[in-house]
């Protein structure tokens, strides 16, 4: 289990556990032939992170279900890494630091630089969602996407959402016509991203971080190149021209004929109880992390879908991700 970030002493004890969960804990340095203060550092960072609780019988400790504690642990990791490529991704200003140190520092890109054709706008849109860092904002009026450049732009905004970049993106209601469309979109909605849906759109729009702006020269044929924005000003319009289109366009919920829900952030209860629906295996287990009955469990399970307006707990968890509540 080191690749989901635990230490060999604390698998060792958790499987310990899971092998006897009535073992006294005081007996774990004795049993696992373990120095006692890594026992007991073990023990302790596995009750941090959930892996052990405490027990209803005084002094006892029981396990995580194997299903929870192998979620728990993914999150956790992924959330680590996440974290050590949004570190990476900030190169930029550590090039401008050591630059500084010349004396000579970089040149702050200005106006505006026109691009040929496609090879030329993929290789600039591959470095700036690789330098994003905080948000994309695209606006796309085309009814079908050519196969490379939809391959294309499913593994940029994937790297991208996974380092924790915010997506938000518009699309036209007629594009949902096409199933790899349709499938594109529910994957970046799983993935965390928001997408609405316009009744037309004539704009075709890529902001990066609200500093870099991508306009094609033909909204309908990107291989006839693109205009790339740095100047502020620009930018800012651009920025503008997007929220407008994006408070005009209804959520991807009617997709699944579901009005959209206003975007209100649930409580800290109610977040938790829609993480565990997304990550634990069962209700009992869930119940347990929240320190409820598995009724109380379900009725709040019920409340949150009531609040989502979803009719299942798949269909809740693509909501929650679609307006940011997860």
């Amino acid at each position: 289990m080191a690749v989901l970030g635990l230490s060999a002493e604390e698998e060792l004890v958790y499987r310990h556990f899971l092998r006897e969960p009535d073992s006294d804990p005081a007996t774990v340095p004795e049993r696992l032939e373990m120095d006692r203060a890594k026992a007991d550092d073990a023990v302790q960072r596995l009750r941090v992170i959930g892996l052990l609780r405490t027990d209803t019988r005084p002094g006892m400790l029981s396990p995580a279900d194997p299903e929870t504690a192998v979620a728990r642990l993914t999150e956790l990791r992924l959330r680590a890494l996440y974290r050590e490529i949004q570190l990476i991704t900030q190169s930029r200003h550590l090039l401008d630091a050591l630059r500084a140190e010349t004396g000579v520092p970089l040149p702050t890109p200005r106006g505006i630089e026109q691009l040929s054709d496609w090879p030329q706008v993929r290789s600039r849109i591959d470095d700036l969602a690789f330098f994003a860092r905080d948000e994309i904002l695209s606006v796309e009026p085309r009814l079908e996407i050519p196969p490379e450049q939809l391959s294309h732009s499913r593994e940029l905004n994937t790297r991208s959402l996974r380092r924790g970049v915010r997506l938000r993106h518009v699309v036209v209601r007629e594009a949902l016509d096409s199933p790899c469309t349709v499938e594109y979109l529910g994957e970046l909605v799983s993935r965390g991203a928001r997408v609405r849906v316009a009744d037309r759109l004539a704009e075709h729009i890529l902001v990066y971080d609200r500093n870099a702006a991508l306009v094609p020269i033909d909204p309908w044929d990107t291989d006839r190149g693109a205009l790339l924005a740095h100047s502020s000003g620009l930018v800012g319009n651009l920025v503008t021209l997007f929220e407008k289109i994006w408070d005009e366009a209804e959520s991807l919920s009617v997709l699944l004929r579901e009005p959209e829900i206003e975007d209100a952030p649930l409580s800290e209860p109610g977040r938790r109880v829609l993480t565990l629906m997304c990550t634990a295996a069962k209700d009992e287990s869930a119940a347990r992390d929240l320190g409820v009955s598995v009724r109380t469990y379900r009725r709040y399970v019920a409340e949150v879908m009531q609040r989502l307006g979803a009719a299942s707990r798949a269909q809740a968890a693509l909501l929650a991700r679609e307006r940011g509540w997860i």
